[in-house]
């Protein structure tokens, strides 16, 4: 309308003579046209609205209905899976890693700000049954607190030592195995009880100084810690990571955590195809520590003896017991020594020499992923690194 008037009036200081009729004809039938137009545009703009509008709804609809959570884990395996879950249920959820690449479980103390970290985490995922001892005091503190801890090796079925494959020097194991069974027939609740260490010192005269030195001199009383050497158990973890997380962030937690669980477990077929390259008569491990257990258990191997006779780098072999091995490798004919990157091989070393000949000595990823030039970077890339390590040498 303002168009057409501004149009009009030059026209009619120009020619007054015209027809006041033409002026009104020509501005009726302006009018007419615009009303149109504009009432054509404003039903456009509805229907282009309504079609717009359930499109919105069903983006409302498929978007995840988890919400952020802060965790903290104490392991660098733990802290990767953990990550993987967390991440996929909500881009703005955070995992904090209390060890750092390359730390010893068995070794690691927290910091302060750590500590602190910790008490304000949504939850802290521990691996438990002893093996982050200097990790203990803050776990109950942050538990005090009301943080939801969780302590994962005692939630996947954990084996005693000794129960992977152990055929020499493990007498000390043997009884324990029993016993750690009976107790696990009458109550296996996820409340174990973890105080074991008094249980072997009169069973084995033999070996009762060993026990003395080793079995308690740390924490982890009859059961293994180290159970991510079972992928099985890893993915198992998976699940009951995104299950407890599910409880605050809602269930597409649950659902990554299942997502997850299935990707271990694609990625052990090819850990066992190549475990399993080597020959039965070649599956014979010699380790730093007692830390292959569950490895040996899930596919087939014997761990004839370890460097260190305990499930903790902390322990120190006698020179007995460092004879004793040397002597196993001799008669078995074990020409492999597997260390861990996290520790130092000189003992490794001492034992390969004494045994003599071609004895390898090959640094696994035991108690820490690689770091960032390294093909260990995750928990799934470090389980494949460590097979092919594994197979390699013995086939070699």
């Amino acid at each position: 309308m303002r168009t057409s008037r501004l149009v009009l009036i030059p026209a009619a200081a120009l020619a007054l003579a015209a027809p006041l009729t033409a002026c009104s004809s020509e501005d009726s039938s302006t009018e007419a046209t615009n009303s149109g137009t504009a009432e054509t545009a404003e039903e456009a703009i509805s229907e282009a609205t309504s079609e717009e509008t359930p499109e919105e709804a069903s983006e409302e609809t498929s978007a995840p209905t988890g919400q952020a959570v802060s965790v903290v884990a104490t392991t660098t395996m733990l802290g990767s899976v953990a990550e993987q879950i967390a991440i996929c249920a909500d881009t703005g959820s955070t995992v904090t890693t209390l060890m750092p690449i390359g730390a010893d479980p068995h070794d690691f103390s927290p910091s302060s700000a750590q500590v602190a970290e910790m008490v304000q985490a949504d939850m802290v995922i521990a691996n438990g049954l002893g093996l982050e001892a200097g990790l203990d005091d803050s776990l109950e503190n942050a538990a005090s607190d009301g943080v939801s801890v969780i302590q994962i090796a005692d939630m996947v079925d954990p084996i005693p030592f000794g129960a992977g494959g152990h055929d020499h020097g493990d007498e000390e194991h043997s009884d324990d195995e029993h016993s750690h069974d009976e107790a696990k027939e009458d109550d296996h609740d996820h409340d174990h009880d973890h105080g074991d260490e008094e249980h072997s010192d009169d069973e084995h005269s033999h070996d009762e100084a060993k026990e003395d030195d080793h079995d308690h001199d740390h924490d982890h009383g009859s059961e293994d810690p180290h159970f991510w050497f079972d992928m099985n158990r890893m993915a198992t973890a998976a699940q009951i990571i995104g299950d407890e997380l599910a409880a605050s962030g809602g269930q597409v937690y649950a659902d990554c955590g299942a997502q997850v669980a299935d990707e271990i477990r694609a990625a052990e077929a090819d850990v066992r195809a190549a475990l399993e390259s080597v020959p039965a008569d070649q599956r014979v491990l010699v380790t730093d520590h007692d830390a292959l257990g569950y490895l040996a258990d899930a596919y087939g191997y014997e761990v004839a003896g370890t460097v260190i006779p305990a499930g903790t780098t902390l322990a120190e072999p006698s020179s007995a017991e460092l004879a004793e091995l040397v002597e196993v490798m001799q008669d078995e004919g074990v020409r492999v020594v597997f260390t861990n990157t996290a520790d130092p091989t000189t003992l490794a070393d001492a034992v390969a020499a004494e045994v003599g000949g071609d004895v390898q000595v090959v640094s696994l990823y035991v108690g820490s992923l690689g770091g960032p030039d390294t093909d260990a970077q995750d928990y799934v890339s470090m389980m494949r690194t460590n097979a092919d390590l594994i197979s390699g040498a013995l086939n070699s």
